[in-house]
């Protein structure tokens, strides 16, 4: 296996493993209970979104490090920290990049939560949106062989990725109906409040 070739599976597991992580901060956004609803299990999944967010960092910056030492790829270590001038794909390896590097915000800041206002840390972590559309782009469109050939959106690699946005699209999709909904109950209740005082 080349050095290409397992940054391209690192690559992939970085997708599956933010994607368990979107999801399970959607779940614990919506005050998802596993007690009362399935698996009916006490445990923490806190924790497990916590250390998903860990891991998909650690994987995420491992997989453009390993092209350092791959002799076709021609990566230095410019390249891979600010790849623009990259000599394979500087775009989408600049989509890649910013990423990496929204992630790194998403994941510092969760650690220093307790120590921050929670509405600012509410805000910052937004950004994981913005770090997922950026991900799933770079996931997507680049040539996991660097050998510049047309990307084929039919690969099993790509199909792959191509669900995992799905499913996160789909995650999102319901977490905003819920806060849509708990936005028009209190809406309901102020106006019900108000009209008794009145």
């Amino acid at each position: 296996m080349s050095a290409i070739e397992l940054s391209s599976d690192i690559g992939l597991v970085a997708v599956f493993v933010l994607t368990a992580n979107m999801l399970l901060g959607l779940l614990l956004s919506v005050r998802y209970n596993p007690w009362t609803h399935w698996p009916h299990r006490r445990f923490n999944y806190f924790r497990i979104h916590n250390w998903t967010g860990y891991v998909a960092l650690a994987i995420a910056f491992l997989h453009p490090v390993v092209l350092l030492f791959s002799s076709t790829a021609g990566f230095g270590l410019l390249d891979v920290m600010y790849p623009v001038y990259s000599p394979k794909q500087p775009l989408i390896n600049t989509l890649g990049a910013a990423s990496f590097y929204l992630l790194v915000l998403v994941v510092v800041t969760s650690y220093y939560r307790p120590r921050m206002n929670r509405r600012l840390w509410k805000r910052l972590h937004y950004v994981a949106y913005a770090t997922a559309v950026l991900f799933f782009i770079h996931g997507i469109w680049s040539d996991q062989t660097l050998k510049g050939n047309p990307v084929d959106l039919l690969d099993a690699e790509k199909v792959s990725i191509e669900l995992c946005a799905l499913v996160v699209i789909v995650a999102s999709a319901f977490r905003l109906r819920v806060a849509l909904r708990h936005r028009a109950a209190r809406a309901v209740a102020t106006t019900r409040r108000s009209s008794v005082a009145a």
